[in-house]
């Protein structure tokens, strides 16, 4: 697939992007080389061939699911300025 110089106007227009004149064409073919390569990509055929979520045949190693820390809750509201009933008293900011 080839992209014409103002379609790659078009798209830096969408992106908000700021091409200048004597960038167009050299985004142009680049843009163009991306979508030839994605175009043979996508000719390749794949029946058949399994789906991997990594090329490497591992497993990763999992902690056990425990719970580890306590409640020390009341340990960090000891330095706060004020505290009620367990929660952390903060000034009014929305009148």
């Amino acid at each position: 697939m080839s992209l014409s110089p103002e379609q790659v106007r078009q798209v830096a227009h969408l992106a908000r992007l700021e091409l200048k004149n004597e960038q167009v064409e050299h985004y142009a073919r680049q843009l163009s080389n991306i979508l030839g390569m994605v175009d043979r990509l996508s000719a390749a055929q794949t029946d058949g061939v399994p789906e991997m979520a990594h090329p490497l045949d591992m497993t990763q190693r999992l902690r056990p699911d425990v719970v580890t820390e306590t409640d020390r809750r009341d340990v960090f509201q000891e330095h706060a300025p004020a505290v009620q009933d367990g929660l952390f008293l903060v000034p009014k900011v929305i009148e």
